[in-house]
């Protein structure tokens, strides 16, 4: 992964629990990088690392710590380094999230040795939609459940997630039923 999304992992941590508790994640983790370089690509073995020793510093189960980061990639570092490609992303949470497999196409253009994951979109109605998640890497389903809280956040909608499909029971992706009030 990019270095932008370590770097986001740890504005999430020193923000929410201090300098002390970075450091502590990263000496747990085995992680002995003074900076991360946002445009240069890192094993993504470093941010598992990251995100498990997160966990057990913060009292926070991994699939909360996933949650939250991917509410912090989407309110606060998405906001700040893709503001016009998430304002080019729609007007409404349906509209955004309806857009959401080109917004990658999009993001390569300013890091092209990205291995993003696929979004397709189906079953669109008028309060819910379902987005189908696939990607090389196992374990991030939370952190996508995030992602749609966070867009659901950023468009001021209550959203309601249900995991109907999972890897882990099988299926090749994922899938989310992201629900909104009419």
């Amino acid at each position: 992964m990019y270095g932008i999304v370590n770097k986001a992992i740890e504005d999430l941590i020193k923000e929410n629990f201090g300098e002390e508790k970075w450091e502590a994640i990263k000496k747990k983790s085995g992680v002995d990088i003074d900076f991360f370089l946002s445009n240069e690509p890192y094993d993504d073995d470093i941010t598992f690392k990251l995100a498990e020793a997160a966990s057990e510093e913060t009292g926070l189960t991994i699939e909360n710590v996933l949650i939250a980061f991917g509410e912090w990639w989407v309110l606060r570092t998405g906001k700040e380094k893709y503001g016009g490609l998430m304002e080019a992303g729609g007007s409404s949470l349906k509209e955004f999230i309806k857009n959401l497999p080109v917004f990658h196409n999009r993001v390569m253009l300013v890091y092209p040795k990205l291995t993003p994951p696929e979004f397709r979109v189906t079953d669109s109605t008028e309060n819910s939609i379902h987005v189908h998640y696939f990607s090389k890497r196992k374990g991030l389903q939370e952190f996508v459940r995030g992602l749609l809280q966070g867009l659901g956040k950023l468009y001021n909608t209550p959203v309601e997630i249900e995991l109907l499909n999972t890897r882990d029971s099988g299926d090749d992706h994922e899938v989310f039923k992201v629900s909104w009030a009419k």
